[in-house]
């Protein structure tokens, strides 16, 4: 015990050098990592005072949390290190049953994982974890698959801080050429849910697809289509069980569960689009240079009618000043089951015409798995990432969400930064930037019937293309124009928008738009802009808006074009 004690004090010291410092540590690969306020509550349980409004408390809660999230800071702030797992030593240690190490699961008083056939008694280490309860997935059995997710752990600091809680080796006995058997290993998606065929699957482990593009002709998305963006497994929770806790700036904190958000604040319907920020990653890629990340054709933004209740309605009954709050409370931070965590501007999360909601339906229906079942954030105009499915944690506070995806991966740089920036400089993405794509080029004939009076519409009785596609810009911005070339951009005609009627107090979904051409005056490519209300446009290539993440891809995009009779 006193050599884990010293392990961890000499964590948290050499993070307080680096913080105190001015220096660079920042979250690196923060996929299992919690909030810093919540490492608070429980590491720091012993020696943390009794909440109180004194300015002597909060300063040392506050100090608390610097220290609980130098932990983390320190954990993952080092270049990862392709270490050989630590040398065994079994020097005056037992073999231990695999069935002995089951037993040590959640529920038990004594917590044990195994990594490949070394067992590890890690009671003590869980309340310092900084991912929070996340690590409970993992006991009472091997703890490998989880670090082949959270990638993060594979490097000598966390090998040594394991190592402190060595007890043994796994019976050879239980051990299939010295390895544990596959039907003893938990897979943590095995509860993920079945996706439609229709969707165009980027990776299965975790679930990341997008809309089919027959798929984004609709205003409204259908449920089973809507583009899947997971970070990690969906977790299994239910309505019934589910509570979401609200954590105020002194500490204080109120629970609801979903009966309690249904039967006490009036339900709000409002028409969203989300879009994932690596939308069109695959286009940057493509017209520029390699990018880091899933490559995202057209289809990583859907749109859906939410219902749920607003934000600032839960957070005025927990006891937050609405209206007028303090000027050091600066952000929202949100938690989900599953370990994911974002924030937004604590502006928004407030804003009367912000229209933040805790969503429980999609399209009329109770949110389906994949989507944040039993309940999820809507943050309108914002980049998806900050829409928190499964939340189960609210906390307002002067600090940003110390995750990786709100530190590190949803931020841009520029053309001619390389793939290990400092983080820190970069603002985490929060509003689109106005965006539009091509989602159907269609050859239309007056020799069909439906054709035919498809161009009579536009006043046209020759063979002819018909273009179809999407825009939308963030902020709620509504889009003015849409501008179509058929010539690769030399010159440019203007597309009709459709009158879609949106419900929300912004242009919070998506426009469509449509345009018919005889096909005589089409070219070989065709091209769209789009031009939102403060007249924001998208940038015509691709190279000046280059970043190696490959996010917010927005530049003008192209799709080629052959006529059918060649």
């Amino acid at each position: 015990m006193k050599h884990r004690l010293q392990v961890i004090a000499v964590n948290i010291i050499k993070s307080r050098d680096v913080y105190l410092s001015g220096g660079t540590a920042r979250p690196s690969n923060f996929h299992s990592f919690g909030h810093a306020k919540r490492l608070s509550h429980t590491y720091f349980t012993a020696v943390k005072p009794p909440r109180t409004s004194s300015p002597v408390t909060k300063s040392t809660c506050r100090s608390a949390a610097v220290l609980a999230g130098a932990i983390a800071f320190w954990i993952i702030s080092a270049p990862i290190a392709h270490a050989e797992a630590p040398a065994s030593d079994t020097h005056g240690r037992g073999k231990i049953r695999l069935a002995e190490v089951q037993k040590h699961g959640r529920n038990a008083e004594t917590k044990w994982v195994t990594r490949g056939a070394r067992v590890y008694d890690i009671t003590d280490w869980i309340p310092g974890h900084p991912g929070g309860e996340v690590i409970l997935r993992a006991v009472g059995g091997p703890i490998d698959q989880y670090w082949n997710i959270f990638t993060v752990h594979k490097k000598q600091e966390v090998y040594d801080i394991l190592e402190s809680y060595y007890i043994g080796d796994i019976d050879p006995g239980d051990l299939i050429d010295g390895h544990v058997p596959v039907e003893d290993i938990h897979d943590p998606f095995e509860n993920d849910p079945r996706r439609d065929e229709r969707l165009h699957v980027h990776s299965s482990r975790p679930c990341n697809a997008e809309t089919p593009t027959d798929g984004l002709g609709a205003f409204v998305t259908a449920n089973d289509i809507f583009y899947v963006r997971n970070h990690m497994w969906v977790p299994s929770v239910s309505e019934s069980d589910h509570k979401i806790v609200v954590e105020l700036p002194d500490g204080e904190e109120k629970e609801y569960s979903l009966k309690d958000l249904k039967n006490r604040f009036k339900a709000t319907k409002v028409i969203a689009t989300l879009q994932c920020s690596g939308n069109r990653r695959k286009d940057m890629t493509q017209e520029s240079r390699s990018t880091n990340g899933l490559q995202w054709n057209v289809g990583g933004i859907s749109t859906s009618e939410w219902t749920g209740v607003r934000l600032r309605d839960v957070l005025a009954d927990a006891g937050f000043p609405v209206d007028e709050y303090p000027d050091e409370v600066r952000h929202a931070q949100f938690m989900g089951a599953e370990a994911y965590g974002a924030s937004i501007p604590i502006d928004k999360a407030v804003d009367r015409r912000g229209d933040v909601l805790l969503a429980y339906e999609m399209n009329g229906e109770p949110l389906p798995p994949d989507h944040g079942y039993p309940i999820r954030v809507l943050v309108p105009g914002t980049v998806a990432a900050r829409s928190v499915k499964w939340v189960n944690r609210i906390v307002i506070s002067e600090d940003e969400s110390p995750s990786q995806w709100q530190q590190r991966d949803y931020k841009c740089f520029g053309p001619n930064v390389g793939g290990n920036p400092d983080w820190s400089t970069a603002p985490a993405i929060q509003e689109m930037p106005v965006q539009s794509a091509i989602t159907s080029l269609r050859d239309i004939s007056p020799h069909s019937q439906h054709d035919r009076k498809y161009l009579q519409v536009y006043g046209l009785e020759e063979d002819s293309v018909a273009v179809e596609g999407y825009s939308f810009s963030g902020g709620g911005r509504k889009i003015v124009r849409v501008d179509v070339s058929a010539d690769d951009g030399r010159t440019w005609h203007q597309a009709e928008l459709l009158s879609d009627e949106g419900k929300g107090a912004k242009a919070w979904a998506w426009t469509r738009w449509r345009w018919v051409i005889p096909r005589q005056q089409a070219g070989r490519c065709f091209v769209v802009k789009a031009v939102d209300e403060a007249y924001n446009t998208q940038p015509s290539d691709y190279e000046s808006n280059y970043n190696v993440r490959g996010n917010l891809t927005s530049s003008w995009h192209h799709v080629g074009y052959r006529p059918p009779d060649t």
